[in-house]
């Protein structure tokens, strides 16, 4: 097989994406008006006249070197993943060299791990167990990453699990093939006491397009959980550009108890994926639930559009219990879904002078932020 990559219309690139049952949202061409700092293109993947694979570029420009750009592929490419790597990805790279990319950097969106639920309960209850990989898991994708490795990719995997880029580990719902009754008995029994408990006390769960209002909420997360939060201006691009693609691709849910908003949560979804994006909720009346309301919300309604997942997003491979972090995946866990670990984020450098210093680059910056708080 012969590949040629070039660059491909926004149309081109939406109706590839249209005719695909699994693309990452961070993949459609929508992204692209989202993330406006970055320079984007979409490049398509040909085999003679047939468009076979396509991906979202976004260019970031090295300080005081602007000619030069880190081509970043968030869970992307959209390629065939099991097929002859070297004839996927080398016409990328050469393509990219050849329009000034000091170094490619991807996300594969292949699995190389998963654990159930209940092996990941056990896995906390067990104080020899630390992390996720020192549980037995189905082991996949080995192959993509031994060929990255011996093609000359770096890992950008922190072990943590979360980093400046896209989680490696995620906590997703499978729902192919299951009913709400299957969903909902799969949970665990504080979810489903919750779900009920968040009915019975009258909250009622609405999509809308109050953004300024979740964003009042969204912020006073960022204040009592200790994260830096997005401005109102990011949502609204966000949620523009990707109604352009899709009027149902993305949606604010909002939860409300006796007319005060409880929590609030934004839900995206591409053909046979949905995930749970942005989440919010108000440290007062906690015990009515809201957000496990929004949370079944979003589950109900990826199950009516026909959705094969619905991912909670990222979490820490952590299963210390005496760790902070493990509190996010003890949340995610009582939805009866699976921890799924990817193959992470790599690096290509196509131009290793100008990789070592933009590494550099990045580190000082990092460093100057640590001293700043």
């Amino acid at each position: 097989m012969s590949l040629v990559v070039r660059p491909i219309s926004a149309a081109e690139h939406l109706a590839f994406v249209r005719a695909q049952r699994s693309v990452s949202f961070l993949q459609t061409p929508a992204w692209a008006q989202v993330k406006t700092e970055w320079r984007s293109e979409s490049l398509g993947w040909y085999d003679g006249t047939s468009l076979v694979g396509a991906g979202l570029v976004l260019h970031r420009p090295v300080p005081r070197l602007e000619r030069f750009t880190l081509a970043y592929l968030p869970e992307g490419p959209v390629i065939d993943w099991n097929g002859n790597l070297d004839a996927w990805l080398g016409p990328l790279a050469s393509r990219l060299r050849a329009h000034g990319a000091f170094a490619i950097r991807l996300g594969p969106p292949v699995r190389t791990g998963t654990w159930t639920a209940a092996q990941v309960k056990e896995g906390i209850a067990d104080r020899a167990i630390t992390r996720l990989t020192d549980l037995p898991s189905e082991q996949t994708g080995a192959q993509v990453t031994a060929w990255l490795r011996e093609a000359g990719w770096l890992p950008q995997n922190p072990e943590d699990g979360f980093g400046t880029g896209h989680p490696q580990f995620t906590f997703e719902l499978p729902l192919a093939g299951r009913t709400e009754a299957d969903v909902l008995q799969g949970m665990n029994q504080q979810w489903r006491r919750n779900i009920k408990k968040a009915a019975k006390a009258g909250v009622e769960v609405t999509t809308g397009d109050e953004l300024k209002t979740f964003h009042d909420l969204y912020v006073h997360t960022a204040e009592r959980d200790r994260f830096t939060p997005r401005p109102l201006r990011y949502f609204e691009t966000m949620f523009a550009a990707m109604r352009v693609e899709e009027p149902d691709r993305i949606r604010l849910y909002s939860a409300h108890h006796e007319g005060q908003l409880v929590a609030a949560a934004v839900m995206i979804r591409v053909g046979g994926q949905a995930w749970y994006a942005y989440g919010a909720s108000s440290t007062e009346k906690r015990e009515v639930r809201g957000s496990n309301a929004c949370q079944w919300a979003m589950i109900r309604d990826a199950l009516a559009a026909g959705c094969d997942v619905y991912s909670l997003r990222g979490i820490t491979p952590t299963l210390d219990a005496d760790d902070p972090h493990v509190g996010l995946i003890q949340f995610k866990v009582g939805t009866g879904g699976e921890a799924v670990r990817y193959v992470g984020e790599w690096d290509l450098p196509l131009r290793p002078m100008v990789y070592r210093a933009f590494g550099l680059y990045l580190r000082q910056r990092q460093s100057r932020r640590e001293r700043r708080r």
